[in-house]
């Protein structure tokens, strides 16, 4: 049955004024997008043309939901640090502005995560829970923000708690030929900041995958992640990934210190960002300088390592402690870049590789290594026991290298050789094995006593753990009292002595034959 004419009729009128109203309502939102052409690619960069309003280090994006960074802002084209995978992009494709600089998410929710620069988690534990997001470039701290470094960042190193004191908000650098234990001495001290409410941040910068595997094995075995970032970029990562790198990780640390906390971050290394830099720097047709590296190398470690400071109590009180490690070849600590790098920190810890072939481990060279406000901030028990240890160690170097060459040393020389030697046993540690401060005194303590002279070079480490196991019998006001900063007091210093000697007598009775020093 065929629907009547009329009623088909009004239906269409309907339709059509509906169709009408909402033509005439209707006004289109014009939304104008900057879009740029790819013109050539490089490894790790790519050139731009057609984006005239970009900012400097503005991100843009590339297809395939790649991202870079505009950092040749020139009239005609723009030079882009890629920051991801970017085999697949080709010349003609087309690079949209995102209108913002590059950041990365900061919280509570990144402790214990494995993240990469731009903040995509690396460990397969989901996504990040993150609400806030920092830029990876921030200002440093005013002057005026700023307070001394007053509170000791204890290593568990005792070479370096005791001869080259590290403070909270201070940096210190970390340099030495390849493989002579710099990373394992990060490592060790984040490890010492377990129980001691200091968050940790590891920034991995072209490291080996194998290298940054082992650094969270030891990490997760020993329970330091439950404190502790790692943001890593590894060799075959893409070199605008490694550039950002300690940015990023420093914004990450920034956050917590703002939160009146105490941060570490340690940069392993710095050496490879500068390769990073000089090798992106080259490619975009900068300059290049003295070793090929650009004019601003300086600029971009001193920018980076400015953010690790004390806040005063006013800004929360936080503070963020820079360890900076650099590689150097030939024990050549007068090249460019480690020269550099020892004017921007607050000191250095040098390991020698003859010291590290000797056996003497950590293979930290005292007399090339100094720490230029450390001192300041140690325990003032502490302080009394450590403070002539450097000098008698030095004296000791230096008659140990002139009794080489045979000469006839009289009883006083010999004597001072003999302690020295048990300077040096004392100080080797083991990796790994962070020790307290308390243990650390009452090592120091029996140094300092000549408590150590009468026992055999032989017996030393055995010696050295009975004076450790014995400083955890003290009494509790005595432990207190050096773990504040209140004076050790005359007493207290008779009681650490009566104890060690104790611990000390069975070593002493066992010397069957004369030492040959």
């Amino acid at each position: 049955m065929k629907p009547a004419p009329d009623f088909l009729q009004s239906i269409f009128e309907q339709t059509f004024s509906t169709l009408q109203q909402a033509r005439q309502s209707f006004s289109p939102l014009l939304q104008p997008r900057e879009v740029g052409i790819i013109t050539s690619i490089a490894t790790g960069i790519a050139i731009v043309s057609g984006l005239p309003k970009v900012g400097f280090e503005e991100v843009l994006k590339f297809p395939g939901d790649i991202f870079g960074i505009a950092f040749n802002v020139n009239e005609n084209e723009i030079g882009v640090v890629l920051l991801g995978e970017y085999w697949h992009l080709q010349a003609g494709d087309e690079v949209e502005r995102c209108g913002h600089i590059v950041d990365v998410p900061v919280g509570d929710g990144l402790i214990g995560r494995i993240i990469n620069p731009i903040g995509e988690p690396l460990d397969g534990k989901g996504r990040l829970l993150s609400s806030t997001r920092f830029p990876v470039e921030r200002p440093s701290p005013a002057i005026m923000n700023r307070a001394a470094v007053s509170v000791p960042l204890q290593t568990g190193i005792k070479v370096i708690d005791a001869l080259i004191p590290v403070g909270r908000g201070q940096r210190e650098l970390i340099l030495g030929d390849r493989q002579t234990g710099k990373t394992a001495i990060a490592l060790d001290t984040i490890l010492n900041q377990r129980g001691k409410n200091v968050l940790c941040v590891y920034c991995a910068i072209g490291q080996r995958t194998s290298g940054v595997a082992k650094v969270i094995a030891t990490l997760e075995k020993q329970g330091a992640m439950e404190y502790t970032v790692v943001v890593v970029t590894e060799g075959n990562d893409p070199p605008g990934l490694a550039y950002i790198a300690p940015y990023a990780a420093t914004s990450i640390a920034e956050y917590f210190m703002q939160q009146g906390r105490d941060v570490l971050i340690v940069y392993d290394d710095l050496t490879h960002h500068a390769r990073t830099y000089r090798e992106l720097s080259l490619l975009l047709r900068r300059p290049p300088g003295r070793e090929a590296f650009p004019g601003d190398i300086f600029y971009i470690h001193s920018r980076l390592l400015e953010r690790a400071t004390h806040l005063s109590q006013e800004q929360g009180g936080g503070s963020l402690t820079a360890l900076p490690i650099i590689e150097t070849e030939a024990q050549d600590i007068s090249a460019y870049i480690p020269t550099n790098l020892i004017s921007i920190t607050d000191g250095q810890i040098y390991l020698s590789p003859s010291l590290f072939e000797l056996g003497v481990l950590p293979a930290i060279n005292v007399g090339k290594s100094v720490s230029r406000v450390g001192g300041k901030a140690q325990r003032a028990a502490y302080r009394s026991v450590a403070s002539n240890l450097k000098l008698a160690y030095a004296q000791f170097e230096e008659l140990e290298t002139f009794s080489s060459f045979g000469a006839r040393l009289d009883d006083n020389t010999l004597k001072t050789i003999g302690h020295g030697r048990r300077i040096r046993a004392c100080l080797k540690q083991a990796e790994s094995t962070p020790i307290s401060m308390v243990k650390q005194i009452a090592v120091l303590l029996a140094l300092t006593a000549n408590l150590f002279d009468d026992i055999p070079l032989t017996l030393m480490s055995e010696a050295e753990l009975a004076v450790r196991n014995a400083a955890a019998d003290f009494p509790a006001e005595i432990i207190t009292r050096l773990e504040t900063s209140e004076e050790l007091t005359a007493e207290d210093r008779d009681a650490i002595i009566q104890s060690v000697h104790n611990a000390l007598a069975q070593f002493m009775s066992s010397q069957k034959a004369e030492e040959i020093v």
